[in-house]
């Protein structure tokens, strides 16, 4: 073996030296990019089916018009005709009002508002202030005001997710969602007939440490109040909260918001529907998830085609293409609209129209009762 010289050795040196300097910097375009930035145009070319009106008339039983007391609903008439939208469920008609004085005349100016321009196309669900609790008196007076707001028009109950956040009962401690205090409001509901669609917690993806294997990352980054996890009850707790408010009130109808948060993880919604036969569930904000495992999607729509029903929850009219395109097409390995909600490409289930009719009008037909029928197919 030859050893190598110093004067070799400086001369290769100087030499890988020259040929460093002379290689190009790479161009602004070419710099890495942060998971934030990188947003690639996919080269895949297969058929595309872009639906912006529902094959099917239907109904959105989970979306909120926070005005609708002095609101144009003319003009949201026409752009629910642009969607081939049937009917609207407003789960907001109590708006965002704490005293119970001030949201009953504005669920009176909505009611008004509904019934004399509505066409008979929107639909009203009441609320429940539930902070205070504990009071005296307080759980009767939850118990008549629902009721009389069943008789004023009202056709169901929305719960928002703040009861098993932050809603303080008299002596400043979370209420639970199964508080047993509430129970004679959910008893009254299935006593009168009409659906209670509540949401509660949030994806779980929420509560998981915020690191590089959480898939909800960006949206939390973008969106920090989202985070959870630092004070409250857990995502398993208020889980396991609302399944004691479905199975301890067998006779009361129940919409999971959201699939109950369990979209993702569709044996066990199976399990819990299962157990469960007074429980439905709405598609509202979950679409992305169902989209990406079209084949166990398409399994479970089979099996619960009389218990889901269509929502979507923010009223942005350009964003149902998303879900008409989930569940009527057969299209490959398309974007959901937002990035931050979900980074994955979906698949279209190609729903039969048999299965497409109940979930877009027919189930809900069933369960809320005042809608008017003879805007659907039979």
């Amino acid at each position: 073996m030859k050893t190598l010289t110093l004067s070799t050795f400086i001369f290769w040196v100087y030499f890988g030296q020259i040929c460093l300097a002379q290689t190009p910097s790479p161009k602004p375009a070419e710099m890495p990019l942060g998971f934030e930035e990188y947003d690639p145009i996919s080269t895949l070319k297969v058929e595309e089916h872009i639906i912006k009106r529902a094959k099917f008339p239907f109904i959105d039983v989970h979306n909120h018009q926070y005005e609708m007391n002095k609101q144009d609903l003319k003009a949201l008439l026409a752009q629910m005709d642009a969607l081939n939208m049937g009917l609207m469920v407003n789960l907001s008609g109590r708006g965002w009002t704490n005293s119970a004085d001030e949201s009953t005349v504005f669920l009176d100016g909505v009611l008004k508002n509904a019934k004399e321009n509505g066409k008979g196309r929107i639909a009203i669900f009441t609320n429940i202030n539930f902070g205070g609790l504990g009071e005296e008196g307080w759980t009767e007076k939850a118990v008549k005001l629902l009721e009389e707001d069943v008789k004023k028009g009202a056709c169901g109950l929305k719960v928002y997710k703040n009861l098993g956040f932050n809603v303080k009962d008299n002596k400043g401690n979370t209420i639970a969602v199964d508080d047993p205090r509430l129970n004679p409001i959910w008893a009254k509901a299935g006593q009168l007939g009409v659906p209670v669609l509540i949401h509660t917690a949030d994806p779980k993806s929420f509560w998981d440490p915020m690191d590089r294997y959480n898939e909800r990352w960006l949206e939390l980054k973008l969106h920090p109040r989202r985070k959870q996890g630092e004070s409250g009850f857990g995502w398993q707790d208020l889980m396991a909260q609302q399944q004691n408010v479905f199975r301890n009130n067998p006779n009361t109808k129940f919409i999971a918001a959201h699939m109950a948060w369990l979209p993702n993880n569709l044996q066990k919604l199976d399990s819990l529907l299962t157990a469960l036969p007074n429980v439905n569930v709405e598609i509202g904000a979950v679409i992305a998830e169902l989209g990406r495992q079209p084949k166990t999607a398409n399994k479970f729509f089979a099996k619960y085609q009389d218990r889901i029903l269509m929502g979507k929850d923010s009223w942005v009219p350009e964003e149902y293409a998303t879900y008409f395109r989930v569940l009527e097409s057969e299209d490959e390995y398309f974007p959901y609209h937002k990035k931050y909600h979900a980074f994955w490409r979906m698949y279209g289930l190609g729903l039969p129209d048999a299965i497409l009719k109940k979930v877009y009008y027919q189930n809900a037909l069933r369960l809320i009762p005042g809608l008017d029928k003879t805007l659907f197919p039979k």
